[in-house]
């Protein structure tokens, strides 16, 4: 009976939080002249002045916490594209679970190798979200937005050989309001050594992002 290696595990990605400092406002007077007068005036008041002044209150975040990853994609989806994964996943342990959250589904069905992870990260402010989605794409090329898709989605597919071993590995990131989704999923065939088709792992990644999404929108506020 022939014998087939157990595909290497994949590390989850997990991007630090951007951290964004918020700057404070400070009031400054004026230096006073010396009264004419020997009966000194009294100081004019700075209620006026402290009323203008500009408030310190930071805007509220749609996104306070992560949601639980784990039951962010359906089962009939994971059933569809990791076949013989059970359905509840695996959580991966996160240095601060109120923020970053990840779930993973992996299986070898026959020779078909599939791994999906989903992952929630939440940030102080959709600036910072921005600033980190802008920065998850900037070392990625070849792939595309994807519309629709919370207040912006990027989706790019990237096949590697390893030992004649092709995986083909598609990535989804998503912004929506100071928080981030990102899918990853990708696939190998140990018999065959060939990859899954880009438009299967492309429209897989997209599939589960979406009902990510959803799960996010449906936690909002």
């Amino acid at each position: 009976m022939r014998s087939f290696p157990l595909p290497i595990a994949l590390t989850a990605r997990l991007s630090p939080v951007v951290v964004l400092a918020a700057a404070g406002w400070a009031l400054s007077s004026g230096s006073s002249s010396e009264p004419q007068a020997a009966e000194k005036k009294p100081p004019e008041t700075t209620a006026s002045q402290s009323a203008s002044a500009p408030s310190t209150t930071a805007a509220p975040k749609t996104y306070t916490a992560a949601p639980v990853p784990c039951g962010s994609v359906a089962e009939k989806t994971v059933k569809s594209l990791v076949p013989g994964a059970k359905a509840a996943g695996k959580e991966i342990k996160s240095t601060d679970s109120e923020l970053r959250r990840t779930c993973s589904w992996n299986a070898l069905d026959g020779y078909e190798y599939r791994w999906l992870d989903v992952s929630f990260e939440v940030l102080q402010s959709d600036d910072a979200a921005e600033k980190s989605y802008q920065g998850r794409l900037k070392d990625r090329s070849g792939g595309g937005v994807v519309p629709g898709l919370g207040d912006a989605a990027y989706s790019v597919v990237d096949l590697s050989t390893e030992d004649k071993q092709q995986t083909r590995e598609g990535v989804v990131v998503v912004r929506a309001s100071n928080a981030l989704v990102v899918v990853t999923y990708n696939g190998s065939d140990f018999e065959s050594k060939k990859a899954p088709s880009t438009d299967e792992i492309n429209k897989g990644a997209i599939k589960a992002a979406k009902e990510a999404v959803a799960v996010l929108l449906a936690g909002k506020g």
